[in-house]
């Protein structure tokens, strides 16, 4: 599947609307409710998008940059960054052959705004203390530039989750009882992540400022042979899960999989440039790129509709949120709701681009208790078989006949009585573990 592939554009809605299909004295249009539940529900693509929400277009083109700042830092420069915001990583940063860097924070419902406001926002350098200072005056960087990044994580995860919370109430609704929003707010937490996904001048740029292991003439080759290996490098799923890529898919960003929360949030992507001629020392110096269109002018994520039979390419309108199905609600929802399969395509031919999202994931509480007794797993197990006679069809490209082979069935997964913390434990075992479809063996 190419990036000339068919364009889902995503249905979309103001979040001034939806403020008030949640709100409960809400005398709006049922079409709008009828149209979420379409796009959100079994025959549906399982994703749709919000737009102009207040203040978040300032906030996500100021955050979403220091990703790739983040990503090319040295190690002590990044983890004291880390460190004073309040940060860290669910990769492993010191790889050089990682695709992808991921920046995370748990996120409190009850933080509200007073959390966001408990540091200084003016200043240079206001929050950190002496040491910090005199560290950051001797480093290689400016300090500065990461200035409000605990603060921008914050507000913008936060009005994320409000969102979450909306489409949640919205949902309920349709469906009957409050198990969703509930469940939510039962969960107390949920994880945001501010991820860069390298370009191909990125990774090179990390693995010749790794360390140096063997002779000269060896990592010579090694160097000239590192573009190519690149692409068999260490990718992220949604969930923050380290995938090995291996031979399967080696022009993906992130793997086919299915988010196992409730709902994920992403801001629309953000594309920055880099130099093609480039060193180690002027990129890290000089990290922040330069902004441009999508090439393609679609997001880069791909789905599964299953209703269609189809695998589509995402577009949503510039600086919108997206929000996807994840299984547990799928699960809650009794199948009122579907999940999203997924995945995240690497552009072909640009070398220098990469891409920068920051994504909110929302969850149950970990001893939340799944009952499937009510569950239609009849039509589970028809996804599954749709998923598989799609894939099996594909004859123009051998790679995406071993996609069902590495996306674990909900059925396999899933037993009732089960929580949420064996669930997500028994879904990253069939994906990622030792004998898992997608384990780093």
């Amino acid at each position: 599947m190419e990036e000339g592939s068919e364009i889902l554009q995503l249905y979309e809605i103001r979040y001034s609307d939806l403020l008030l299909l949640s709100s409960s004295s809400s005398s709006c249009s049922h079409y709008q409710e009828k149209m979420i539940m379409e796009n959100l529900g079994p025959t549906g693509p399982g994703l749709l998008a919000i737009t102009n929400v207040p203040d978040a277009s300032l906030l996500r083109r100021k955050l979403l940059p220091l990703a790739r700042k983040l990503a090319l830092l040295s190690p002590d420069d990044r983890k004291r960054i880390l460190r004073d915001h309040n940060l860290g990583s669910d990769v492993p940063l010191k790889n050089p052959d990682r695709n992808v860097s991921s920046f995370a924070m748990q996120l409190k419902y009850a933080q509200g705004t007073e959390a966001i406001e408990s540091k200084p926002s003016d200043g240079v350098g206001s929050h950190l203390n002496l040491e910090n200072e005199t560290m950051g005056r001797i480093s290689d960087i400016e300090d500065d530039v990461f200035d409000n990044l605990e603060n921008m994580f914050k507000a913008l995860g936060l009005c994320m989750m409000e969102i979450g919370l909306c489409l949640a109430r919205i949902c309920d609704t349709a469906i009957g009882g409050n198990e969703l929003e509930q469940s939510l707010l039962e969960s107390c937490a949920a994880k945001g992540r501010l991820i860069h996904y390298h370009s191909m001048v990125d990774s090179l740029v990390l693995r010749e400022a790794g360390p140096k292991k063997g002779s000269s003439k060896r990592n010579a080759n090694n160097h000239a042979r590192s573009k190519e290996n690149l692409l068999k490098g260490a990718n992220l799923d949604t969930n923050g899960n380290e995938v090995r890529l291996c031979e399967i898919h080696p022009n993906l960003w992130q793997q086919w999989h299915y988010d196992y929360g409730i709902f994920t949030l992403l801001t629309d992507p953000m594309f920055l440039l880099s130099s093609h001629r480039t060193t180690v020392k002027s990129e890290i110096s000089n990290s922040s790129g330069q902004e441009c269109a999508s090439p393609s002018g679609h997001s880069f994520l791909q789905v599964f509709h299953p209703n269609k039979n189809k695998v589509l390419m995402v577009k949503a309108s510039p600086e919108s949120f997206i929000v996807q199905v994840g299984e547990s609600a799928d699960i809650l929802s009794k199948g009122k709701l579907r999940s999203t399969l997924h995945c995240v395509r690497r552009p072909a031919r640009f070398e220098n681009l990469s891409r920068e999202t920051f994504v909110v994931f929302l969850q149950p509480a970990w001893s939340k208790t799944f009952s499937i007794s009510d569950y239609p797993m009849e039509s589970v197990h028809h996804l599954e078989q749709a998923e598989e006679h799609y894939f099996a069809d594909q004859d123009q490209n051998a790679l995406t006949q071993e996609i069902q082979k590495i996306v674990p069935p909900l059925s396999a997964r899933l037993k009732d009585g089960m929580t949420f913390a064996e669930f997500s434990r028994e879904t990253t075992k069939q994906y990622y573990g030792g004998s898992g479809l997608q384990s780093n063996k």
